[in-house]
């Protein structure tokens, strides 16, 4: 689909590892004395938070910032007494938590992120009682790490993944990612779902945009291959399923462009 006209540029060289938030966090360290696991108290405190008390404010934000639709939402009911992933390109620092703990509802979200987002003053806890689930920075840690991701989903819940790991904000295509992130539900033999957010004009002189996000899926994991190239082939349907809706964007909000090389 023909994109219309862009109100700002920013140019890259490396799509795999820069990072365009405007956020300017100095990321705590999580290693082996971080707490995954911190008991029935939290966890029931953790449910009221992401399901009852920031329900509405999510709904609302996407609402009136984007006005939000979602396309293939009900296909997360096919999975609904499983827990599995959910796979979504990573163009928002709020949206990206919402958007899918809206489409769950009332199965409960969880997402992995990288250590700033739960390094904030005052408010790291708060991230963490949403639901967020920080990648450690040493072995020890990362064994917590794993029975973490692994407990959420014995539980029947959901985790999303942004396994292009970098904020672009409003872009419109698809980073190429890494499969490494696909060795879980490869591990744990359930389910994944693409998560495809894409931007249409809104709005007199392009000041604002709509979000239109398609959810497909369930996609499994293939039993015939073996679970390296079970893990590659995963994260290649999804990865081709999210380049297909991609395409659907309208408008860019932002250009990227890439540096010539000097």
């Amino acid at each position: 689909m023909k994109k219309e006209s862009v109100r700002e540029v920013i140019y890259y060289s490396d799509p795999l590892n820069e990072e365009f938030s405007k956020a300017k966090i100095t990321p705590r360290v999580i290693d082996g004395n971080y707490r995954y696991f911190h008991g029935p108290l939290w966890d029931f405190c953790s449910l009221v938070i992401q399901n009852v008390l920031s329900m509405p404010i999510k709904v609302l934000y996407l609402k009136i910032k984007f006005r939000h639709s979602y396309i293939g939402k009900g296909k997360l009911k096919q999975c609904n007494n499983i827990g599995y992933f959910i796979y979504g390109n990573h163009t928002q620092p709020f949206a990206d938590t919402f958007i899918p703990s809206v489409a769950d509802y009332p199965k409960r979200n969880f997402f992995i992120v990288a250590p700033a987002n739960v390094s904030m003053p005052g408010s790291g806890w708060l991230v963490e009682l949403l639901g967020a689930i920080p990648i450690p920075q040493d072995m020890e840690g990362m064994k917590h790490f794993v029975k973490a991701v692994e407990a959420r989903i014995k539980r029947r819940q959901s985790v999303t993944i942004y396994p292009e790991a970098h904020i672009w904000p409003y872009y419109t295509g698809i980073r190429p990612f890494k499969d490494v992130s696909f060795k879980y539900p490869v591990q744990y033999d359930c389910p994944v779902f693409a998560l495809t957010n894409t931007y249409h004009r809104r709005g007199a002189g392009g000041r604002k945009v709509k979000v239109v996000t398609y959810i497909d899926g369930p996609f499994y994991p293939d039993g015939s291959l073996s679970p390296r190239k079970r893990q590659q082939d995963l994260r290649d349907r999804v990865y081709e399923c999210m380049l297909e809706r991609s395409n659907n964007s309208s408008y860019e909000f932002i250009e990227y462009r890439k540096k010539e090389e000097e």
